[in-house]
This record gives structure tokens, sequence and C-alpha cells, in this order.
């Protein structure tokens, strides 16, 4: 099957339209990844609005978490086998309608329905956006600089996600964190459908249902197991029976993909080297880094007494600086090599992770959030592209949409984890203390613990990672 996207002489059309590509994925990713944090400072409003419980509260952002992780690999696989522009207007399509849905909800139900919608749209938009642009851009520095973009976009809305939330809470209301995606998502749609080529790398068949419903049954147990451990801690039923049962999912999934002819995820993808050894390392990162904004805005608030608008724009460097490390990644690479790069991410982040967890009850702004969340995010923007572009570069003909959406959920399972786990951690070390000098050794903690994911990742990318990004070892 020829790929229609990709002409093969780049005339003045073609470069427009790599152009809108571009804009359209990283428009996308931004939204994708600005939902994850954008309602957090909403949920009081919401609450009193609404009139949801401590546990209906909650499962605003579970809801959109869940069913984003639970249906990222079919989302990818779809992409692959009935186009990329298809899955990326619907995704889109679906993902603003929610969010209309979710800024007009009158009653809770409806915020969580629309929430969960949202997640579904995501989950099929996310991994277009990378298969659109990693078709529309040759393999070489030119795709290194597109993933690049689209790594700091992504980047930039999770990282803004507390100050834009912050700023339409308190200036319109809650409805505005959701609504403010209809207009984004319509001018997208519109621009997508005329500027956008279809195309895509496999042949047109039908999704693997048992495979997709297994695998997406298996990760949303997994993800509802994490979210659990919150309110039940780990060893309770509700958190260990959808934990154990989400893994068995998998299991079996894996033992049915082994035996079918057209498969969901043929296994061979995981046998490629780049592959796997990149999504591995992103899993890890992910694990360690997605805390880090919950914490060091938990940290500004309840330890060093900042507002809410004041601990999101107190971030704001943090966020420049994955933004800024992200979009210097590509030169880098081509300087230092994919592997390098990644290596050294990881060593500057964990050396950011380590001066964070010096933090005191009394801390300055410059030493204890701004210079070391700087070096956290500075780091994780230089990591996160190489292993992105070395994954993708494994990726074989027709299964470029699958390795996306692998990519996408194991950033987003790894920091889901990480979360979870490093709460637990923060909460045993604090013991139930409310005081600043208890929560700030909590935090601490933390931070040390993810510095200690950090270094073992970057042991597993010495051994793994394979040296160029053009090697695909099987």
């Amino acid at each position: 099957m020829v790929d229609v996207s990709t002409p093969t002489r780049r005339t003045g059309r073609t470069r427009t339209r790599t152009w809108a590509v571009v804009l359209a994925a990283c428009v996308g990713q931004f939204l994708v990844v600005l939902d994850v944090s954008v309602v957090n400072v909403a949920l009081p409003s919401m609450r009193t609005d609404l009139g949801l419980s401590t546990a209906g509260l909650q499962w605003v952002l579970n809801a959109y978490s869940i069913a984003f992780a639970g249906f990222m690999l079919l989302g990818g696989r779809a992409a692959d086998l009935y186009g990329r522009k298809l899955m990326f207007l619907v995704g889109l399509g679906l993902f603003t309608a929610a969010s209309l849905a979710g800024g007009l909800a009158q009653e809770g139900w409806q915020l969580l329905a629309a929430r969960a919608a949202q997640g579904l749209g995501a989950a099929v938009l996310a991994p277009a956006t990378l298969t659109l642009l990693t078709a529309a851009v040759p393999e070489g520095p030119a795709r290194a600089r597109a993933i690049g973009t689209w790594m700091a976009v992504g980047a930039g809305g999770g990282a803004a996600g507390g100050l834009i939330g912050g700023v339409l809470t308190d200036a319109l209301s809650w409805r505005w964190v959701l609504l403010i995606n209809v207009p984004v998502g319509v001018l997208v749609l519109a621009g997508a459908a005329v500027h956008l080529a279809e195309g895509r790398t496999g042949e047109r068949s039908r999704i693997d249902f048992p495979g997709a419903l297994l695998v997406t049954a298996g990760l949303a147990s997994v993800a509802y197991g994490i979210v659990q451990t919150e309110k039940s801690g780990w060893t309770a039923s509700a958190t260990l029976l959808p934990l154990l049962g989400g893994v068995a999912l998998l299991a079996l999934f894996v033992l049915v993909e082994s035996r079918t002819a057209k498969p969901l995820m043929p296994l061979r993808v995981l046998g490629a080297r780049a592959v796997a050894s990149a999504n591995v390392a992103m899993f890890l990162i992910g694990s360690a880094t997605f805390s880090m904004w919950y914490f060091m805005t938990v940290y500004a608030q309840n330890v060093l007494g900042y507002s809410a608008m004041e601990a999101g724009l107190a971030l704001m460097p943090t966020s420049v600086a994955i933004v800024i490390g992200s979009k210097c990644a590509p030169r880098l690479m081509a300087r230092v090599g994919a592997k390098n790069l990644a290596l050294v991410g990881t060593v500057v982040a964990a050396a950011g992770f380590g001066w964070q967890s010096t933090m005191t009850a009394d801390g300055d702004y410059l030493t204890s959030i701004c210079l070391p969340g700087v070096l956290m995010m500075a780091g994780t923007g230089l990591a996160a592209t190489p292993l992105a572009s070395l994954a993708i570069s494994g990726a074989a003909p027709g299964e470029a949409g699958l390795v996306s959406g692998l990519v996408n959920t194991s950033r987003t399972m790894g920091g889901a984890l990480g979360l979870a786990v490093l709460s637990t951690v923060a909460a045993a070390r604090t013991d139930g203390g409310t005081g600043p000098a208890d929560l700030t050794a909590g935090y601490a903690l933390a931070f040390r613990t993810s510095g200690s994911v950090l270094l073992g990742g970057l042991l597993l990318m010495i051994f793994w990672l394979p040296r160029h990004r053009s090697s695909v070892q099987r």
C-alpha cells in the first residue's frame, strides 16, 4: 500500500501541507496533555456548583486518565488500519464534543461521563498526532525537529495546566476549563479536514476485537487499581483485585496475540530493540517525572503558603525549561546521537531531583523551586525527545500508529503508577503529620525516590538502548 500522505516530490504545496500537519499534530497533543492537569485547580468550584462528593471529585480526574490509558493502543492501531487523518478527526471531534458536554454539565454524573468521553477521544487523538507528523516529515534531522516540537508542545500543555486552569477559573468559571477546548477544537478540525491528506500504512482490515477488548480492559483495570491506591492503599482488595485482574487480562492478551493471524499488536513489535528499550525507558522517566508537578505545587501551597495562582506562576520557569529542552534536543541529537542525549538528559534530570530533595520548610523560591525545577524539566525534555525518536525508528511499515500509541501508553501508565507510588512514599514518611516540617520530609523523600528511579533508568539505557536511531535490532 502506497502512503498517499507522503508525496515523493517536495513541492511548495507539500511544504505547506507539512507545516499544516505539524501544527495540527502539536495543537492536538497540547489539548490532550493539557486536560490531564488543567482541571486540578477547578475541582473545588466543580464540587460547590455540582454538589460532588469527595469520591466524585476524584473521579473527575480518574475518568479521563483511565479511558485515556485504556484505549490508547486501540487508537494507535486504528490509525494504521483506517487512516491517520480519519482517526485524528474522529478523536478530535469526540474530544471537542465531550469538552462542550462537560462545560455545560448540570449534574455530577454528566461531568464524569463527559470526562470519560474526553479520555476516549484523547486515546484516539494522541497516537494519530504522532503518526501524522512522522508520516509527513521524512526521517532525519527534519523529523527530529518535528518530534522535538511535538514533545515540547505536549510538555508545555502539562506544565501550563495549573496556570491556565487557575486563570480561567478565577476570571470566568470552572466551566471554561473545558469550554476553552471547543473553539480551538473546531478551528483545528476545519483546518485538518481541508489541509491534511489521508494516508494509512497498513492494509484495511478488521480490528482484532478479542485483542482490543483484552488490552483495553487490562490497561483500564490496571489504571483503575492505581488510582484506588490513594483512597484505599496498596494492600486493600479494592486496589489488588483490579490490579491483579488487569495483569491477568494483559497476560491473556499476549497469549491471544501470539495465536491470532492479524493481531492488534504483533508481538514482533516488542522484539525490536529500539521499540522495547525506548518504551521501558519512557515508562521509567514518566514514573519519576510526572509527579513533579504535583509535589512542587503542594509544596508551594501547603508549606510555603503560595496561593494557587502564585504556585502556577512560580512553576513557569520550570514549564519553559521543558519546552526549551525538547526544542534543543533535535540539534543536540544530530551532534551526539539519540542514545547519548537520552543519557545526558536523564543525568541532568536526576541531578535536579537530588537537589529538590534537599528542600526545607522555610526554603526560598530560587533554590527550593526555581533552579532545581529547571534542571528536572530541562533534563526530561532532553531525554524524552530522543527516546520517542528511537521508538518510532524501530517501527516497521504499517505499525507506526501502534508504536506511537505504545509510547504514549508507556508515558501515561508510568506517570500514573509513579504518582500513586510516590504519594504513598510521601504519606508513609509524613506518618499523619500535617506540619510544614512533616510535609516537607515526605515530599523530599518522594523526590529522592524519583531520582533513584532515574538512575536505574540510566543504567538500563546504557546497556539496552541501540547506539544509532536507525539501528533496528530484532
